[in-house]
């Protein structure tokens, strides 16, 4: 298998976290014979600094002729003061929207070592397993039309849909998961949450194996703070599904450790959730989990080596399970944990990795 990436860190702790999930790449895929070719690029913050731009013409050709691009994270409280379409989250979102990738996957899961963590009680969430399924083009985030009318005191933005394919991706998702999928919207006040709860309705016909089930995005907020263990894919437009995924960081334990992929589009987008957490960069106390997770969806939904997806994920709860922790994740009673930087907990990880897949080729030897 030959992958081709790109890179692009961006900002605050993105290299931090990035390098350490690239390190775990290169390793896995030199360990299983597979070539990984990496190109790096500016994009976010420090492509405003070096090129003037959020996003470099030569970042979006590269990202067009890679196989999946990595992102870090992008912004900093030093382009607060910019226009809207001038800022950091700008080259984000017109990478997102010319790469053509409409589905968003961000999973949220349970780990036991990490309950502590938690705000919420270890019974409420043991088991916990869900993978929001969030539509990334489209809704507030894109809308036309939009303005701020500063002299006038007032702004604006539009919620359009028309009927979207990351209906039927999540249904799919759902099919090799525990057959179980929750629309949430709020068709009771909005006219194109009534147009997505009727095309979800209609595509779930050609999935009957599937069970569905309708929520309002109100009433999910605390479904998934009281009984998020019901939950199996979980369906949703761009808005609702940004806050919903964000706020499942609480059944993890820390925003650090989730990834997401977005796919469906010309080339595959990755990036963990977290932001660029500028207070703690270059200190090496960030948590590269979520990075490293990232990773392991690429080689899932881009690379097609699940094997390899699989064995970094079991390397980072191997690691957990020792008693590992970065300083997010070490959170009052530190009696019998060991609290890594952001390089060690990469390098705890790699040389995990490294085990379990030298153990696998034995045995298939």
């Amino acid at each position: 298998m030959n992958l081709k990436l790109l890179v692009t860190a961006g900002d605050g702790i993105g290299p931090e976290v990035t390098n350490e999930a690239v390190k775990v790449l290169e390793e896995v895929m030199a360990l299983g014979g597979h070539t990984l070719a990496l190109e790096h690029k500016r994009i976010g913050g420090i492509a405003i600094t070096t090129d003037g731009t959020p996003l470099p013409a030569d970042t979006l050709a590269a990202a067009l002729a890679s196989d999946a691009v990595f992102l870090g994270a992008v912004g900093g409280n030093e382009f607060n003061a910019l226009p809207p379409d001038k800022r950091p989250e700008a080259g984000l979102l017109a990478i997102r929207s010319a790469l053509g990738g409409f589905a968003n996957l961000r999973p949220a899961f349970a780990f036991k070592e990490l309950a502590v963590n938690s705000p919420l009680r270890s019974e409420i969430i043991d088991g916990a397993d869900i993978l929001f399924v969030r539509e990334l083009l489209g809704g507030l985030y894109f809308g036309q039309p939009r303005q701020w009318d500063k002299a006038k005191g007032e702004a604006w933005n539009t919620m359009r849909y028309t009927r979207d394919q990351v209906i039927r991706i999540a249904f799919s998702l759902a099919q090799k998961r525990r057959k179980k999928l929750c629309s949430v919207d709020k068709a009771n006040v909005l006219e194109v949450s009534q147009l997505w709860r009727a095309t979800v309705i209609e595509v779930a016909a050609e999935f009957p194996d599937v069970q569905l089930e309708h929520q309002y995005v109100d009433a999910m907020a605390m479904h998934l703070m009281n009984r998020p263990r019901d939950f199996d894919v979980v369906l949703t437009e761009n808005l609702f599904g940004d806050i919903l995924s964000d706020e499942s960081g609480v059944i993890t334990g820390s925003l650090g450790m989730l990834p997401s992929a977005t796919i469906g589009g010309k080339v595959n987008l990755y990036e963990p959730i977290h932001g660029s957490a500028p207070d703690i960069a270059g200190k090496g106390l960030a948590n590269p989990i979520g990075a490293i997770l990232t990773g392991a969806l690429i080689l899932r939904h881009t690379a097609g080596l699940e094997a390899e997806a699989a064995a970094i994920e079991s390397s980072v709860r191997k690691v957990l399970e020792r008693g590992f922790r970065t300083t997010d994740l070490a959170r009052g009673n530190t009696q019998g944990l060991t609290v890594l930087s952001t390089t060690e907990m990469g390098a705890k990880v790699r040389e995990t990795v490294k085990q379990l897949l030298a153990v696998s080729s034995q045995l298939l030897a």
